[in-house]
């Protein structure tokens, strides 16, 4: 494992955010539904009474108190001391959870319809807008809409077990050794691992020392037991959860009409099929697949998110977390 703070040209970042998605994303902010501690002033509120801020609630004086904080008030109405609690404003940290197995390299659309900007190939000559460009895209635009907000965003990469990081800042370049060690570990370190969510949920939590907003962008092509096993780790560690389950337009309706042979990108043999003999089963395989995915994640009280790599990143995901945003309004004030 190595941390990597590579950046790319600013031509070849802007490739994975277009500027419109940017434009739409920008005037939301990302809050976790849970309560988070933080390390810095920022705009979400922290569970630990301090004094400061934002009033929350009286409590009985006890000796050895600060007497500053008496509410002389309620002593003149009631005879009885009481002290004034706050809430302490605190930042929220965004931790992005990478799939960068084998398996995310697959892309069925053209790199020159998902860039937008005209270019025919990817940064290392693909031709093929991947999975992984599509997580990177997803990447930066959460990033980016934390870091707009002051608060801190992370990296890590994985497949069998984490690949590379970028470790935890609010600083503005953050946002481009994001989506620089994303392009740089693309084209230098490319794996046919598969996914161990288990094991890499695992890595990831022991670097935790705080509650984060975790977001996982991935395929997640694993058991789904091994999916419960790994969600129920983070919920016990009181991380809040976002999914994005990445999948391509070409697997979700796999609308092959010849003969031909097939190659797993994870070590799989190559086999000789007739995709339209399979096509049925396979569907059906899918989608309960995706349907016990989601039941996993909103059992947990998690976000999840279907994302096909053929749509524009900006509205899809401007609309989830508009949702996101006003869910959370309702069960504050509701």
């Amino acid at each position: 494992m190595s941390e990597r703070r590579e950046i790319v040209p600013e031509a070849e970042a802007s490739l994975y955010l277009h500027p419109q998605t940017l434009a739409r994303l920008s005037s939301f902010e990302l809050r976790a539904k849970m309560i988070v501690e933080g390390v810095m002033s920022g705009q979400h509120r922290s569970p630990y009474h301090g004094f400061s801020v934002e009033f929350a609630q009286h409590r009985p004086y006890a000796p050895g108190d600060d007497i500053r904080h008496l509410d002389w008030k309620v002593y003149a109405r009631s005879d009885k001391l009481h002290l004034k609690q706050y809430q302490q404003e605190t930042s929220l940290d965004l931790v992005l959870l990478v799939d960068a197995s084998g398996s995310m390299r697959y892309g069925s659309r053209s790199f020159e319809e998902a860039s937008g900007a005209g270019h025919t190939l990817s940064p290392d000559g693909r031709a093929h807008w991947s999975k992984f460009d599509h997580a990177t895209a997803i990447a930066a635009a959460m990033s980016y809409i934390t870091l707009h907000q002051g608060d801190r965003s992370g990296l890590v990469v994985f497949a069998d077990e984490i690949k590379a990081l970028v470790r935890r800042s609010s600083s503005q370049g953050t946002w481009r050794q994001i989506v620089g060690a994303l392009a740089t570990f693309y084209q230098s370190e490319p794996t046919n691992a598969p996914t161990d969510i288990g094991r890499v949920i695992d890595q990831a939590l022991a670097k935790l020392t705080n509650r984060c907003l975790l977001v996982l962008i991935s395929d997640l092509f694993a058991d789904p037991e091994a999916i419960r096993a790994a969600l129920a780790r983070v919920k016990h560690r009181r991380h809040d959860l976002i999914i994005f389950q990445v999948l391509d337009r070409a697997e979700r309706e796999f609308d092959f009409r010849d003969a031909a042979p097939f190659e797993g990108l994870e070590g799989e043999p190559r086999l000789r099929i007739d995709p339209r003999a399979i096509r049925a089963g396979y569907l059906a395989a899918l989608g309960k697949h995706l349907d016990a995915v989601q039941r996993i994640a909103r059992s947990f009280g998690f976000d999840y998110q279907l994302v096909d790599t053929h749509d524009w990143l900006g509205p899809p995901l401007a609309a989830f977390v508009a949702r996101r945003n006003a869910q959370i309004k309702r069960s504050k004030y509701g």
